[in-house]
Parts: C-alpha cells; structure tokens; sequence
C-alpha cells in the first residue's frame, strides 16, 4: 500500500496544498478516550485526488493546515460514523465542514442496518472483506508497525466507492434531499452537545423532582470543571450513579453524604467541601429558579399503543426500504401519538421527530391514518419477513 506518513508541519502543509483540488476529501482519525476529559487524537487518515497519508498529530502540532482545508467551500468531508471526526473539525474551528457524507446513515437511508460498521458496508456493497486484527491497538503508543499503519488506512481507502454505491442508490430513490436534511440536523444536534444543557443528559435522573434536578446541574457543573482541569473522564471524578443518589437525598450534612455507598472512597473526601457546596447552592435556590427537564410522553396509556405501533413501526420502514433504528424509536411513537391526540409535552412549537421531513413521510403519515382509522393492519403471512400488512379502509 502507497501512502505519505506526515510527520512535520511542512509535510502537512505541502499535502494539503497537493489535494486541495479535490472534490471529496475520505476522512477517519484513531483516537483513545477512556483516559482523558476529551478524547486524545491519535491518527488522522485520508484519501484524495488517489492519495493516501496518515497524519501523526503526536508529530504535527500544527494541523490547521488540514482544518482549514476541509471547512473551505466547495469541499465534501467523507466519513463513516463520522461523529468524533466532526468534533475535532468543529472543536479546531468553530465551523462545519462545507460538505458531509456519512456513509453509515446514508446505508440507513436505502435500508441496510444502522448503525452498520464500515466492515459490513464493504461486504455488503461492494463484496469487499477487510482484513481484522487491530482493534484493540492503543494508537497512543510510538513507534506504530506498518501493519497498524496499514489496518487504519483501510477506513478511508474503500469510502468513496462505498459513497457511490450509496449516492447512485439515494438518487433512484429520490432520498438524496432526506439525507441532507438528516446530515445537517445530526450536525446541528452534535454542536448542541458541545454547547448546551449537557448535564440533562446524566443517567438516570428521570422522575427526580425540581429540587433534585437542581442538585444534580450543580454538582454535574463542578464535576465537568474538575474532569476538565484534571483532564480525565468526569466518572473518575463522581461517578453518575452517585452523583443522582446525592440529589435524591438532597443533604448537605457530610455525614450523610459518607454514608452513601461509594462515597466513602478516600480520594472523594477532599472534594467534600465543593459537593457540600453544590448541594446548599442547589437548595438555596427559588422555586421559579428551578431547572426543567424536556417532558416526555409517559401517560400510562400510551405505552400499550406505544408497544404496538412501535413494532409498526419497523414493518413500516423495512416496506419502504429504510432502517428502522434510524427512523426512531419506540418514545418516538409515544411522543407522536401524544402529539396527534393533544396530550401536551410540546412546547413552543416543538415538533415530534416522526411528525417532521422525511420521518414524517415514511413513518409519521402511516401512523396518523393508523390513529384516524383509516387503515388498518392484518398478518398476511405469519411466515413471512413481513408478516404485517397495511390497508387502507373502505368508507
């Protein structure tokens, strides 16, 4: 296999410079995240214009060079399961690539699994076998052997044949808007992440009151601060689970604190006086200063025709040769009937995913008529894919 290993600024910059007529730009990076606050950029490859090089960012300090090249116009960034390749681009930046193909949610859109590894895109399109062998690799460690080497550049060398399978079969289909729209969403979900109420996304905090909610931003912000100034994973700082037990408990009394299991651990100690900070800064608040979260459609109720219409919901899009995981979910469902029937939880003219683009043409409609009960549902054949069959009622 023919590649440049870029070591040197002045490589990178004269690489760049080489491709900087190409139209699509193949882009994957190695990257270890288990050890630090964000993850540490390891390896970056790329193809284009019939090159590949690997670039060694523990060589090249300077990769604006690369950055700038993928953000300017008139550009396609190319990538399969691209979400930490964005990060890096808009983390370096503050912009979006001028163009994205994500190969995996574009398979997705003609039908094929989601999410699928770039392994079985290239079996199942272009009958390709990738050679295996290096995943457990830590790509921190120096020097990398040639075959390390080679097993990264194997994700960028089959992309853009992948991308024409997939672009031919999406303009057939007339989905080449769908994933367009569905890129830009994804992209604009991921600089949310970055940006805002991320502590609404600790795990398990469903159904805490207002009061504990609380509780859990305060401790969750000083927990990011510290994870960051550290530089390690924020669970090695306070674990989530015990992080929502605190606000269940909703105590500033150390000794209470202690006595939760796990919180005993010795290096937790000398962060007592910041957690019992958060805690009093957190019951110290006003009623109407108290966080919300998003609500979701729980009504008792609706998790039976939930249930069902969710199973639907799959017959529905493997029909329409689209991936049911990358439609939506079986909350989805909850949340579109909840909508349909005026069951609140939508504020502000928030919409519910299936209601909207091309979700809400595969998917959205189909459940509507199901709702109005203008068609209804059969078992054709018990022994069949597609044992379900939709039909339209006669008035």
């Amino acid at each position: 296999m023919q590649y440049e290993h870029i070591i040197s600024d002045q490589h990178l910059r004269d690489f760049c410079e080489i491709i900087t007529p190409a139209r699509v730009v193949a882009f994957d990076t190695e990257f270890v995240s288990e050890d630090s606050y964000q993850p540490e950029l390891c390896l970056i490859q790329l193809a284009a214009e019939g090159r590949l090089a690997i670039v060694d960012p523990l060589e090249v300090p300077d990769l604006s060079p690369l950055w700038n090249l993928l953000v300017a116009p008139g550009r396609e960034t190319l990538v399969h399961a691209g979400r930490e390749e964005f990060r890096f681009i808009h983390k370096a930046t503050g912009q979006r690539p001028s163009e994205w193909f994500d190969v995996q949610v574009a398979a997705g859109l003609i039908g094929l699994e989601y999410p699928a590894s770039y392994g079985t895109l290239s079996s199942k399109l272009l009958g390709k076998t990738l050679e295996k062998g290096e995943t457990r690799t830590d790509w921190r460690r120096r020097p990398l052997t040639a075959r390390q080497l080679e097993y990264a550049l194997q994700d960028v060398t089959e992309l853009e044949e992948i991308r024409r399978v997939l672009h031919r079969r999406l303009s057939e289909l007339g989905r080449l808007s769908w994933l367009a729209d569905e890129l830009a969403d994804w992209q604009a979900e991921l600089e949310d992440y970055d940006t805002g109420e991320r502590w609404q996304r600790t795990a398990g905090i469903a159904g805490l009151s207002l009061r504990s909610l609380a509780v859990v931003r305060e401790l969750w912000l000083w927990r990011d601060s510290e994870a960051e100034r550290r530089n390690v994973p924020t669970r090695r700082v306070l674990r989530d689970d015990l992080l929502v037990e605190l606000a269940k408990r909703q105590t500033a009394d150390p000794k209470r604190i202690r006595a939760v299991r796990g919180m005993e651990r010795g290096d937790l100690q000398r962060y007592m006086p910041r957690i019992i900070q958060c805690v009093e800064k957190a019951m110290a608040l006003k009623d109407t200063e108290l966080p919300r979260l998003a609500k979701k459609s729980s009504r008792p109720q609706l998790n039976l025709l939930g249930q069902f219409l969710s199973t639907a919901l799959g017959s529905i899009c493997r029909s329409a040769q689209v991936a049911p995981s990358l439609a939506g979910t079986a909350q989805d469902v909850r949340d579109l009937i909840a909508y349909r029937l005026n069951l609140g939880g939508f504020d502000n003219g928030d919409v519910p995913s299936l209601a909207r683009g091309w979700r809400a043409e595969v998917v959205g409609q189909v459940i509507d008529h199901l709702l109005a009960g203008d068609i209804s549902i059969r078992i054709a054949d018990p022994l069949a894919d597609e044992p379900l069959a939709f039909e339209r009622r006669s008035s």
